[in-house]
């Protein structure tokens, strides 16, 4: 049993770190495009913020509340080490899944998408709790309709301060504070995705109640210090090695963007995900800075961004939970034929 917890931590530590590369598109796409940095300097500038957040969470705001909110998608007495191991082996299938085709869809709604299948097909949707998978699902629209939001009224705001300011001095600062909305927005990512990974660990602990591994804790409150420490350095790790396939569809193929744009996408990607952050709720950096950029572009025009592509971005982030449901019940039906 210890084995088998110890291969779930692993795997949990191995999606954090596909997390990572999935994502790293969302903070280094307009920083790149833009040519503000080269692609390697943008994954070590987005991975080194990324882990600056571990001490942010811990020192600063003094809790891990989204990892919390994770732990309790499910109801306890229904929280079973196969229902783990399900969750995430079908959430690494689906995000490299997702990768391998360049759809930037949320690895966190796949990780929570996962969870959720297998303890439904483990013991039915009363072992989901409804109100916690809700407001989770509700920000799949929610967190890019507030990073649209939050661009447009930061866009219209910088262009009314810089109306009389000249086009090249603007671009140098631009392009300057663009390493600072980056540094932001990475702080913002590492906050809200390593903590789904830490919630889905602590929720593996609990799990192990009475079944004689060493490693069991009664609530959330009680991780161990290394929990936290190694999801924030695998989601880094993970950045390090970078998403290409996904910076395309992220930096060019919503709408093209300048310095200026670029830092307006990534400031209002890092507010929405510092907003949640505060309310507790998981939701998708790749949602967020999605809507901030669709924003940027709609307001030069309507007609700079194509809508296409958001369209295929809307229906991939629509059938992640379901899929990744799907998924991690086929794998937890395999499991529970090799357990018996």
């Amino acid at each position: 049993m210890l084995i088998f917890l110890i291969t779930i931590i692993i795997l949990a530590l191995i999606f954090d770190f596909i997390n990572g590369f999935h994502d790293a598109a969302n903070s280094i796409a307009t920083i790149v495009t833009t040519k503000v940095l080269t692609p390697f300097q943008a994954v070590l500038w987005a991975a080194f913020f990324n882990f600056v957040a571990f001490f942010i969470a811990k020192y600063i705001i003094g809790e891990f509340g989204i990892a919390n909110t994770v732990s309790k998608t499910v109801h306890e007495q229904f929280i079973t080490l196969p229902v783990i191991f399900s969750g995430v082996v079908a959430a690494i299938a689906w995000n490299l899944l997702t990768w391998w085709y360049g759809i930037p869809s949320s690895s966190s709604h796949t990780l929570i998408g996962g969870f959720a299948g297998a303890a439904v097909a483990s013991s039915g949707f009363g072992a989901i709790q409804g109100t916690v998978i809700f407001k989770i699902a509700a920000f799949i629209f929610l967190s890019p309709l507030i990073g649209m939001a939050v661009a447009i009224i930061i866009s219209i705001s910088v262009m009314h301060i810089c109306r009389r300011a000249r086009p090249h001095r603007a671009a140098i600062w631009f392009r300057r504070l663009q390493l600072v909305s980056s540094a932001l927005f990475s702080i913002g990512h590492g906050l809200n995705d390593s903590q789904k990974v830490m919630g889905i660990i602590a929720a593996a602990l609990i799990a192990s109640q009475g079944l004689g591994t060493g490693l069991e804790i009664t609530s959330i409150s009680e991780l161990p210090d290394w929990v936290p420490f190694a999801c924030f350095l695998m989601i880094a790790l993970g950045t390090t090695s970078g998403g290409w396939r996904i910076v395309k569809t992220m930096g060019t193929r919503i709408t093209k963007v300048s310095p200026q744009e670029g830092m307006i996408a990534e400031t209002a990607g890092a507010l929405t995900l510092y907003l949640t952050e505060w309310l507790k709720i998981p939701v998708s950096t790749t949602h967020t800075i999605s809507g901030a950029i669709i924003g940027v572009g709609a307001t030069k025009r309507l007609s700079a961004v194509r809508w296409g592509i958001t369209k295929s971005l809307l229906t991939a982030w629509i059938l992640t939970i379901p899929v990744s449901a799907l998924l991690a019940s086929a794998v937890y039906y395999l499991v529970k034929l090799m357990w018996i």
